[in-house]
């Protein structure tokens, strides 16, 4: 069924037209299992990383890893204005755990205060980034290839028999 809803969406002239035209590799655009997990895992691995321009980190780690390109950007805008503050807050958290320190007092949302305190907060968040990243990413990763390889062995029972 994941695949086949990938499949559908895969002839398109126009797009072999851009792909001929600007010399994409077909990887970045491939859709199987392989491509489109490594995709997902990496849009999140980047997606929990408090940073600007996530976008062009994914594109950044292309060279690197054949994925399919516009799962893992869409996988980066998971992050989005609406769930950062949840997210970063749930890493934030982690990290004082993780670093045994105790939670800021006294927070104030004024410049002054965030400048101050900078070096307390970004710490911990960045430790707390490191287990959400790797772990929500590689479990995200490994549920895609068991629903693609469950939905392969549904669709054609008589293969692996």
């Amino acid at each position: 069924m994941i695949r086949r809803t990938f499949k559908k969406g895969n002839k398109n002239s126009k797009i072999d037209a851009l792909i001929t035209k600007y010399k994409i590799p077909r990887e970045y655009l491939s859709v199987n299992r392989k491509s489109i997990s490594k995709g997902v895992f990496w849009g999140l691995l980047w997606g929990f990383i408090p940073m600007p321009f996530q976008m062009l980190a994914v594109l950044a780690t292309t060279p690197f890893v054949k994925f399919n390109v516009p799962i893992a950007i869409s996988m980066v805008w998971l992050s989005n204005p609406i769930t950062m503050p949840f997210m970063y807050y749930m890493e934030y958290k982690t990290g004082l755990f993780i670093l045994g320190r105790k939670d800021l007092c006294d927070v104030q949302l004024t410049l002054e205060w965030f400048q101050n305190n900078w070096d307390n907060i970004v710490v911990p968040l960045y430790v707390g980034t490191i287990p959400y990243s790797l772990l929500v990413s590689f479990i995200i990763y490994l549920i895609i290839n068991y629903l693609w390889i469950s939905s392969v062995k549904r669709e054609k029972p008589h293969r692996f028999k």
